[in-house]
Order: structure tokens, then C-alpha cells, then sequence
């Protein structure tokens, strides 16, 4: 398969991440890699939700292979990090269900067992600013990436894409917070996934002249019903056993906008490069 579309590149930007909890329990999630410019260089991150990694014993990142700057399909790499939970920088706003961890250490380690990742980062640029958000209409059809009920494809290493729609305007802070909601399938193990607004043509704000989609944010928590019919929210689980019996998905995810991710990135920057 050749990359040579959006599209194609949208399947290796996530990450799968494999993890054993403090209980035993296996759980699996989804990361993503993305790149971010500022004045001191290019910098690469794997970002994913802050509940994902805490309470985690151990836990792995699943790469495709690299040859010639080409994926070799199938050709799996799992790099198990000690100390999971430590690994990982925090959001200052402990709110904010997001952490981060540097790829260039990473990438190191996997060089040093003659290995090459490949990947697709997410150009932080792609975040859309005020001006962009406000061209965004109420409806906006949206696309994630990750692995739903630990599904994907094992032969080729492939994650799964999943379409919806806002269900809130993005132009809004849902309940008063930088998050808003999409009216989509978000499963346990859709946790980390981010989301992309698909933009046509004839729909594309200024800033994005020339891409097809903009980095909305990042899936954090689901909608459950209980059996009283009384719905709330509650991060997206790394598996089925902490779902509560009798309660039931409604296909509502709630996702925290991109921004807070450029957030993450310049905290950590502030703090290690100073």
C-alpha cells in the first residue's frame, strides 16, 4: 500500500498501547504521535489520555517497522517502557485527562535494537485557531483513528477509522470546559484516539488552504446510561471489566480540543528546555 494521501497517513498516526493494570487486568488504548515547531526546533510527542497510563504496572507501544522510508506492514515493534506511569508528563491542569511522553527517547531505544519506526505525526499546525473554529458550522462530520474493544487489524498492524459528527459546536466550551461532544461509536479502547474534522473543498477556512483536516482533539470519556436511564459521563475505559453492569454506551464521546495538547507540549517545553 502506498502512503500517498491523507487519508493513508491518518492510519499511522496512532499508536496502540498495551498495558497490564495494577489489579492484573490487560487493557489496551490508543496513542498518537504528533510534531510541533517553535523557536527552538521540531518537537515529537506520543500523546494520550492521563488515565490510560495511571494505575498501569506495565505497559507498550506497538510500532510498525520502517525500511527505506516505507512501512513495512505487519512488521511489529513493542517497545515496553519501565516505570509506565512515570514515563509520562502530565497536562498542568490535572482536569485536563492528557499526557505526553518525548519520542526522540524512545526512537533511541528502538535505533539501538536496529530497528526504524514509522509514523505519520500530526502537525500541531494543524490545530485550527479561533478564526478557524468559528468557520466550523454546528454539524461538522468527523473522523477518529484508534482501536475500539482492542480491535484492529494484527496481520497488517492497522487501527480502525471511525466517522460521526459533532453533537456540539466546536465553537462552544461543552459544559465550560475546552471539550465538546461527537455523536459517534467510542468504545473501551478508543481512549487517546484523536478526532479530525473532514473539511470539503468548498467549506475550507483559510488557514487550512490545502489540507483536508484539521485536528479537532482527542477522545477522553463516553456517555453511559444506567438502568435508571440517567446518563454521565465517565472516561473511556482500557477495557470492558470496569464497565458497570446494566449501564449501556450512547454513543456520545466527549473530546478534549486540540488546543490542549499545543498546552501539554509548551509546559513540558518550559519545563525541560529552560
Amino acid at each position: 500500500m502506498d502512503i500517498n494521501s491523507s487519508t493513508k497517513k491518518l492510519l499511522f498516526n496512532t499508536v496502540r498501547v498495551d498495558t497490564v493494570l495494577d489489579d492484573g487486568s490487560e487493557g489496551s488504548g490508543t496513542a498518537f504521535v504528533v510534531s510541533h515547531v517553535q523557536a527552538r526546533g521540531s518537537h515529537t510527542f506520543i500523546v494520550t489520555n492521563r488515565h490510560l497510563v495511571d494505575g498501569v504496572r506495565r505497559g507498550g507501544l506497538v510500532f510498525t517497522q520502517k525500511r527505506n522510508g516505507q512501512p513495512l506492514l505487519g512488521q511489529r515493534f513493542q517497545l515496553n517502557i519501565d516505570d509506565f506511569p512515570q514515563a509520562w508528563f502530565g497536562h498542568p491542569d490535572p482536569a485536563v485527562d492528557l499526557a505526553i511522553v518525548p519520542m526522540r527517547p524512545l526512537e533511541q531505544a528502538a535505533n539501538a535494537q536496529g530497528v526504524e519506526l514509522y509514523y505519520q505525526p500530526i502537525d500541531t499546525r494543524l490545530v485550527p485557531d479561533e478564526a478557524a473554529t468559528r468557520a466550523l458550522d454546528a454539524l461538522e462530520e468527523v473522523l477518529f483513528v484508534g482501536y475500539p474493544s482492542g480491535v484492529w487489524d494484527q496481520v497488517n498492524l492497522m487501527p480502525i477509522m471511525r466517522r460521526g459528527t459533532t453533537a456540539t459546536p466546536m465553537a462552544l466550551n461543552f459544559e465550560g470546559r475546552a471539550e465538546f461532544l461527537i455523536d459517534a461509536a467510542v468504545y473501551p479502547g478508543s481512549s487517546g484516539s484523536p478526532v479530525f474534522v473532514y473539511l470539503p473543498d468548498t467549506l475550507r477556512p483559510a488557514q487550512s488552504v490545502g489540507k483536508k483536516f484539521l485536528f479537532a482533539g482527542v477522545v477522553a470519556a463516553v456517555f453511559f446510561r444506567e438502568e435508571a436511564n440517567h446518563p454521565v459521563v465517565a472516561p473511556v475505559p482500557p477495557n470492558n471489566q470496569g464497565m458497570v453492569m446494566g449501564s449501556e454506551m450512547i454513543d456520545l464521546g466527549l473530546v478534549i480540543k486540540s488546543q490542549a495538547v499545543v498546552e501539554v507540549i509548551n509546559a513540558y517545553l518550559g519545563k525541560w528546555l529552560e
